[in-house]
This record gives structure tokens, C-alpha cells and sequence, in this order.
């Protein structure tokens, strides 16, 4: 069973439905990956921060599809934002191929590529260290560079608010294809959704079912309508909902059985929501339920709603 596809702004399709690699351990993605592939999956979401890029593309290889029918999205880092290109190549050699299909800005900050760490260079207040003189519309231009250089087929952004996308939009040559976000149950960020919408930019979901541990799966609301449909798990309703309102899921696992199940059950579930049940779940985190699992300390205000206000 393969998933459904959607279409992005540049006439390129993408499959609804990815396996996310985001903390999935290197003896662990590879396979993993390969699973997905033979079992349907067309999509892998990597990035060079995940620091697993060449387990997944030994998965790549092993499961045997061509490489031409699997959708390869990867992520600049921001030690990387005056490097784009090199950061670029490190992910190529690492996944063995010539090209990703998408390529996104991981988080629309630059760190301090000269800092007192590689990936994660740190203040003394426990801040990321930000390189506050260069500016995200340069890193955009780059990016846009490697789409005419043919290294990549699109681009896009990653946890950009709707303030940090009107930063670059009035100079975008090429307007990102999709914004990767956390978006679930419990943060749902209807408003940015509508933003993303009249911009025709795709929404995809990180983190679809919570963090580990997730309280989203035993929400009340999802798990009535799960039974109501006799489907297999809460967690099928979860993604089926995120689908059923254009979003392309990237649930992340190394379990086999739960990377079928992420497929066929998401499937299931858009296939019998209705639209009172995505305007019952569309309410669930309005009713006191509004929790972010990822937020990272950067010190700075990123312009979405709901995150903690940043420490100087």
C-alpha cells in the first residue's frame, strides 16, 4: 500500500505520508528505512543535524525501489546558512545520491559557524549561539541557488511563523513549497495553516503524535472517534485528521509493525473522518489542551503562538 499524493507549488508531487528519521539511531534508521520502502512508504524526511543521513541512504539501497520513485526531503542546518552548498553535498555523499527532491531550511536562524560547537554552539546563559549578522534572506537566495544548480527539485521552510516567512517572501525568486512544522492535536495552529494556504505553501507535520510518551494518544476525543470507526489505534485518527486538512504526516518510528501501521491506519482514517470530526478535533486543544513539545531555546522570538517567551 503506498499513500496518497499532494501536489506542491511547483507541479511536483510528494506522498502524503512520510517516515520521519528525526532521533532514530544509527544502528536503527537503516533499517528501519528499508522496512518503510518495501513496505509502501515513498517519502523519507532526513536532515544533516539528524546525523544519520548515511544509515539512510544504506536503507535507501537495501530496500531495492529506485531511487527516482522515493521522495527525499533533507534540512540546512544553521551553522551551515553561509555554507548552504557544502552543507548540501555533506547530505548527498551521505544518502549516495545527486539530488534531493526537497530541501528545507531546518530553523530560520544562522548559529555561528565559528562557535564552541559544530552543530550546537551555546551562549553562557544556555542560549544558541546566533549569528545576528547575516540575514535569512541570504540563506534564502542560496537556497534558491541550488534549485538552478539542479541539485535539488524544490525548497522550502522548516518551523518558519507566518512573521519569518513575510521576512522573505517579497524578495523570493522561487516561494517555499512547504512549511514543516510541529503540528498535532494539541497544536494544531489553525491560524498559520490558512497563512500557509493563501500562499498555496504545503504544511507538513513533525512530531504528528506528540513527543515520547505522548499524551495525544490517549486523548478522549481522538480515541471516542477511533472506536466510533472501529479503527486499530488512536493514532490513526491523529494522522488520518492532520491528512484530512491537506497536511503531509511524517511519523517517525524504528518498529516495524507501528511503520505499517503509521501507513494503513492514517489511510483508514482519512478515508471515514467527516467533517464534523475534523471540526471536533480542530477544537480539542482550544479547550485547554495547547501544548508544544518542541522548543528549543534560541533566545529569540520567532513570531508563532504558544511558545515560551525566549531568555536573554
Amino acid at each position: 500500500m503506498t499513500s496518497h499524493f499532494t501536489t506542491l507549488n511547483n507541479g511536483q508531487t510528494i506522498p502524503a505520508i512520510g517516515l520521519g528519521t528525526w532521533q532514530s539511531k544509527t544502528n536503527e534508521v537503516a533499517r528501519a528505512v528499508e522496512h518503510a520502502l518495501k513496505a509502501g512508504y515513498r517519502h523519507i524526511d532526513c536532515a544533516w543535524a539528524y546525523g544519520n543521513e548515511k544509515e539512510v541512504g544504506e536503507g535507501l539501497r537495501a530496500s531495492g525501489v529506485p531511487r527516482e520513485e522515493v521522495f527525499i526531503t533533507s534540512k540546512l542546518w544553521g551553522t551551515y546558512h553561509r555554507r548552504a552548498e557544502e552543507c548540501l553535498d555533506q547530505t548527498l555523499a551521505n544518502l549516495g545520491t545527486t539530488y534531493l527532491d526537497l530541501y528545507l531550511v531546518h530553523w530560520p536562524i544562522a548559529m555561528n559557524p565559528n562557535g564552541n560547537h559544530p552543530v550546537m554552539p551555546m551562549r553562557p546563559n544556555g542560549n544558541r549561539d546566533i549569528d545576528e549578522s547575516w540575514d535569512l534572506i541570504d540563506t534564502w537566495k542560496s537556497m534558491e541557488a541550488m534549485v538552478k544548480k539542479g541539485k535539488v527539485k524544490a525548497i522550502g521552510a522548516s518551523n518558519f511563523s507566518q512573521t519569518v516567512l513575510e521576512r522573505i517572501l517579497p524578495t523570493a525568486e522561487i516561494v517555499p513549497a512547504v512549511n514543516q512544522l510541529e503540528i498535532h492535536l494539541y497544536n494544531p495552529q489553525l491560524e498559520l495553516l490558512e497563512y500557509l494556504k493563501s500562499k498555496k505553501i504545503v504544511p507538513q507535520a513533525y512530531s504528528p503524535l506528540g513527543s515520547t510518551n505522548s499524551p495525544l494518544l490517549a486523548d478522549e476525543s481522538a480515541t471516542e472517534i477511533a472506536k466510533k470507526y472501529g479503527l486499530k489505534s488512536t493514532s490513526d485518527v491523529l494522522l488520518g485528521y492532520l491528512l484530512a486538512k491537506d497536511i503531509i504526516v511524517l511519523p517517525k518510528s524504528v518498529t516495524p509493525s507501528r511503520i505499517e501501521s503509521n501507513l494503513t491506519g492514517a489511510l483508514e482514517a482519512y478515508s471515514v473522518l467527516t467533517p464534523e470530526d475534523i471540526k471536533t478535533l480542530d477544537g480539542v486543544a482550544a479547550g485547554g489542551k495547547q501544548k508544544r513539545f518542541i522548543t528549543p531555546p534560541w533566545g529569540i522570538d520567532l513570531g508563532f503562538d504558544n511558545w515560551p517567551a525566549p531568555t536573554k
